[in-house]
């Protein structure tokens, strides 16, 4: 038999695939979809093999794989296939885009090794000058040097390193702190032969700095590094099993027959706990070979569902009915088929979504129900679970690394034929797919802001015509896109109508802030009729919501005197206050500073902090209504699920009574004592530069005035605004989707607009301003020729976000009304690049742009 070759996508930001030599042990075992561990340069890296030949490649200079830890595929033939596609469709290299795909690698054990070089050894000579002691302390080993208490010496590191000088030689005391860390690391390695690895190297040089250190030496040629991989011992747990011509000799034996016999088999400590005994008693009996045992990796604890959690199964609608019955036909031909499922918010779409499961694994096919938040995941996947058991898998990318690898196999095998999942979950290898389901297809997070900048609405339709399955989009507020297609009968359009027992939609307000602020003479963080509402609802016995969808305690911070305004280090925006932390923070890159006594521009202390966010209106209410139990749901608050569990758990038990969030809470759940639904500033959304403003702040306030009068009472919504009769503001008053979609789209298309012209914004982007200009003005030579096509381009001009995460950001958005128009260039835009020299990662095309932030 001939040797082998595989070609590997490989994680990293390159436009092409590398080719391995397939050594005989793994022959069998590589095919596409197969993860493959390879070596890179000087690291360790897991790909994925795309495919494989008998020929060799052109270079003789062909590097062989090192393990292929699979037995079977990781990913199946059709996510293959539709990674290939998200890569030539979003223009990003295949490498990034299977990253995005494959489970995590938790069973690969990477290790870094360094070694110093030549020119190392002769920078530790330099540092430690003639005197070319160990950094290492020992006592005695000072030679005349007095040793001090740690409290005047400085301080000494628990490895026995003194980073603080009191151990060097003076050369080393006269330096800086950084180069007494590149001394430190140095000298660790060379005393340690002259190769270490990195874990070991981490418990000899104990110091903050050790990773710039190492960065900088390796910069520098002072440090080689290498890496090793190899497997990782999977951790265990010992089940043990009642063996069935075992006699119990006493009543606590008997407490541990009935428990296994009843499981079957426990874990150790679960057959101790169930059975109320301690686990030296199963010991003994396994021992006494009473007990059956052996080893399994561990698994995830069974969830425990209430099954009065969830509301009961009622009786369908007509509505329901007639949906259900269309969605079940196209399931049962096994055709590819896109439906919008259009109703209104409460009418029931969750229960189609589940009957559609239903169908899917009564006809042997699996299901994938994409949710838009990790947030929603906890609720829909429970609701699921309630349904269909242990057949049920959660991905999303919150997930330790080992909880969501072992999901991600159990559906590989087919334990799980159901999946419940944020975005990425449009790539779970689940076979035999036969439905996607898109819950809320118009939210903006399923277009993912990095690459690959794919959206999972639109991957999610190409995986089902991959699977000849049926994919059903649902929302109350589709985006203009889906409805015209539904529109244009290339969707066919499922109508639900109003909400299930024919509950009315809540009532909604919409309150003038112009006439509530003449009528107060005060700018308060709440309007006096949305603080009137609050006090009804509180005497009611019932909950509020309130809705401000921006973070933080104040938007920004504002000198009085000279009228500057506290920036970002790395981004063009202020950064903003939160009061409980005390520092002023970026939401783009992080960067975080202690709120100034005086302007850092003029030295003033007047300091104003402008606008309210979510921290500030927790504050205020608590003030106004102290005997309320007041609550806060966002990013800062919900750290972990654990965390957006509890307030969420609290918050429908009844054990608070207001809640207040960010748009976390605006969609997807169902809270059935809340009668009252506050938008605070509902017309903020309206002033962003973006196209789509105006149908996301209509999406907004449709879907979070349908978080109102949900249960068996009736719901109000207020929705504050300085600019109640803008035409967003006035339909989502009225939940009028058709009239906001016709007037909307009337400037969509005068404009050239999606859904009436292909759209792509591209990004050119450095930390060096002067090669930005030079590549932009390249680009925008070669955008120019592309006119002639019908291609329409705008710019190049600064981004609305002009520097981001250090980098300058210049952009050109294309248009066309035909899509192989707007193919071509940019395809015609990498070739281009590539001949300049110009970086891939400087250029960043995004296609079919949800933001043009």
């Amino acid at each position: 038999m001939g040797e082998r070759y595989c070609d590997v996508a490989l994680p990293v930001p390159l436009r092409r695939l590398f080719t391995y030599r397939v050594p005989e042990q793994f022959a069998a075992g590589v095919e596409a979809g197969s993860r493959v561990v390879v070596p890179f340069r000087n690291r360790v890296m897991v790909g994925v093999a795309l495919a494989t030949s008998d020929s060799p490649p052109e270079t003789d200079k062909v590097k062989s794989v090192l393990d292929v830890p699979d037995v079977i595929p990781a990913l199946t033939e059709n996510v293959v296939r539709l990674g290939r596609w998200v890569a030539e469709y979003y223009l990003a290299p295949p490498g990034e885009v299977f990253r995005a795909v494959l489970p995590p690698a938790v069973e690969i054990r990477r290790e870094r090794h360094f070694a110093i070089t030549e020119a190392g050894r002769e920078r530790w000579a330099e540092l430690a000058g003639e005197r070319r002691v160990s950094p290492q302390r020992r006592k005695g080993s000072r030679e005349g040097r007095e040793e001090k208490p740690a409290e005047e010496g400085g301080a000494k590191d628990p490895s026995g390193l003194d980073l603080t000088g009191g151990g060097w030689p003076d050369s080393i005391e006269a330096r800086s702190e950084a180069e007494r860390t590149d001394a430190a690391v140095l000298g660790a390695i060379a005393e340690a032969g002259g190769e270490i690895t990195g874990a070991r190297l981490a418990r000899l040089v104990r110091h903050d700095g050790v990773e710039g250190a190492i960065e900088r030496l390796m910069g520098r040629k002072f440090l080689e590094m290498r890496e090793t991989a190899g497997r990782r011992r999977s951790r265990g747990q010992k089940i043990v099993a009642w063996k069935g011509d075992a006699e119990a000799a006493s009543e606590a034996e008997n407490r541990v027959r009935d428990a296994l016999l009843a499981a079957g088999a426990l874990p150790v400590v679960v057959a101790a706990r169930q059975a109320g005994v301690s686990r030296a008693v199963i010991e003994r009996l396994a021992r006494q070979g009473k007990l059956e045992s052996w080893e399994e990796a561990f698994g995830a604890e069974p969830e425990e569902i209430d099954a009065d959690e969830f509301a009961p199964i009622r009786e369908l609608t007509g509505g329901q009915e007639r949906v259900i019955g269309e969605i079940r036909g196209w399931i049962a031909e096994g055709v590819f088929q896109t439906g919008l499922l259009f109703g209104a918010t409460g009418s029931g779409k969750t229960e189609v979504y589940l009957r559609a499961v239903e169908t899917a694994l009564a006809l042997g096919r699996g299901a994938v129900l994409l949710v838009p938040e990790i947030a929603l995941t906890y609720g829909v996947g429970r609701q699921a679970r309630a349904r269909f058991g242990d057949r049920v898998a959660v991905l999303h990318s919150a997930l330790p690394d080992g909880e969501r690898a072992r999901e991600w196999w159990r559906i590989r095998r087919g334990e799980a034929p159901v999946v419940v999942a944020t975005r990425l979950g449009v790539f779970a290898p689940v076979p035999n797919l036969g439905l996607v389901v898109v819950d809320e297809e118009q939210e903006a997070s399923y277009k993912q802001e990095e690459t690959p900048r794919y959206n999972g609405r639109d991957t999610a339709i190409m995986r089902a015509k991959l699977e000849n399955a049926a994919v059903v989009l649902g929302s109350a507020t589709p985006s203009l896109e889906s409805y015209q297609h539904a529109r244009a009968g290339k969707y066919r359009l499922l109508e639900l109508g109003g909400r299930v027992e024919n509950r009315p939609m809540a009532r909604v307000d919409v309150v003038d802030l112009r006439a509530d602020f003449e009528e107060s003479k005060r700018a308060l963080p709440v309007s006096s009729a949305m603080a009137r509402g609050i006090k009804e609802c509180l005497e009611s016995g019932t909950q509020a919501l309130v809705l401000i969808n921006r973070r933080g305690y104040s938007w920004f911070v504002l000198c009085r005197a000279c009228g500057a305004t506290i920036e970002c280090a790395n981004c063009s925006i202020a950064l903003t206050y939160h009061k409980r932390r005390d520092r002023l923070v970026c939401h783009y890159c992080g960067y975080a500073i202690r709120v100034p006594e005086l302007c850092p521009k003029c030295r003033s202390e007047h300091l104003y902090y402008f606008g309210e966010g979510a921290e500030r209106i927790e504050e205020y209410l608590r003030g106004e209504f102290p005997r309320a139990r007041v609550a806060r749901l966002d990013r800062d608050t919900a750290r972990s699920r654990q965390d957006f569990h509890r307030v969420l758990g609290a918050f429908a038990r009844g054990e608070i009574d207001i809640l207040v969030g960010t748009q976390m809470v605006a969609k997807g759940h169902d809270f059935q004592r809340v009668t009252l639904v506050g938008v605070v500033g509902a017309d903020r959304a309206l002033a962003v530069p973006d196209f789509r403003a105006a149908e996301r702040a209509f999406q907004l306030l449709t879907q979070v005035a349908g978080r109102a009068g949900r249960g068996t009472l009736p719901g109000r919504v207020l929705v504050e605004s300085y600019h109640p009769e803008h035409y967003a503001i006035q339909d989502a008053a009225r939940q009028d989707y058709p009239a906001f979609f016709d007037q909307e789209v009337r400037f969509r298309r005068l404009m050239h607009y999606p859904p009436f012209a292909a759209l792509a914004n591209v990004v050119v982007r450095d930390r060096n301003l002067d090669r930005v200009l030079g590549w932009t003005r390249a680009l925008a030579g070669y955008f120019g020729h592309c006119e002639a096509e019908g291609l329409k381009v705008l710019g190049p001009a600064p981004a609305p976000l002009a520097r981001l995460k250090r980098e300058h950001r210049f952009q050109f958005l294309l248009k066309s009304p035909r899509r192989s128009t707007l193919v071509r260039a940019l395809g015609g835009c990498v070739a281009f690049c590539a001949q300049k020299e110009i970086p891939e990662t400087a250029v960043l095309a995004d296609v079919d742009p949800v933001s043009l932030m």
